[in-house]
């Protein structure tokens, strides 16, 4: 397991969300529940730099305006729920050399060579996941990131998702509504109501 830095809120708002203070430690997997429209998705943008917010992100000694923002967001890399193809091929999306993990996530090769239009929902989620690992980053913000899979492929992809977190350890915050998915990836759990993040009850990874 890679000793990344924590990922540390301090006092973070962002528009009717209360300040939020918390940390992250390498490994952990901050799960984040509530319902639609009470910020979640809000707050990850703040703390990939991707909106207008109060407060300060700092990864270890690393302070979030201490780096332009494509810099940050190379470290502390989002996934969000409907994901940005910016080139008309699969494959340009990756580094260099092999991608692995296709197969984990019963894609085949072949996908690298397809034009970016012929992916459904589901695929572009899948290949997200695995071009913003590809890329090492230093701490993951999942959206929701398998909102758009059947049950037997989340499984798929949770079981993979979880050996590649455990192996890189990784701060974690995970956006999700499923709350037997919570159950099973969580080591910490936490709500967004009324404005306000209230923090569960630490729970086992499954």
């Amino acid at each position: 397991m890679t000793g990344h830095p924590p990922l540390c809120l301090d006092r973070l708002a962002v528009g009717d969300l209360q300040p939020v203070s918390l940390c992250v430690a390498a490994g952990e997997v901050l799960c984040l529940a509530g319902p639609s429209g009470a910020g979640k998705s809000r707050l990850l943008r703040a703390i990939a730099d991707l909106e207008p917010h109060r407060g300060a992100v700092t990864l270890g000694e690393l302070a979030q305006d201490e780096l332009p923002g494509h810099a940050w967001r190379r470290r502390v890399m989002l996934v969000p729920a409907e994901s940005q193809w910016w080139a008309e091929r699969v494959g340009d999306h990756f580094p260099a050399g092999d991608v692995r993990g296709l197969s984990a996530l019963g894609l085949t090769p072949a996908v690298l060579d397809w034009p970016v239009a012929r992916l459904s929902s589901g695929e572009k989620q899948r290949l997200a996941l695995l071009r913003a690992l590809a890329r090492t980053p230093s701490v993951l913000l999942l959206d929701e990131p398998t909102a758009n899979l059947d049950d037997v492929t989340t499984r798929r992809v949770e079981a993979w998702l979880m050996a590649r977190l455990r192996d890189g350890g990784w701060p974690v915050i995970w956006v999700a509504h499923d709350q037997v998915q919570i159950a099973r990836v969580a080591t910490r759990r936490g709500r967004l109501e009324d404005g306000r993040l209230v923090e569960g009850v630490p729970a086992p990874c499954k």
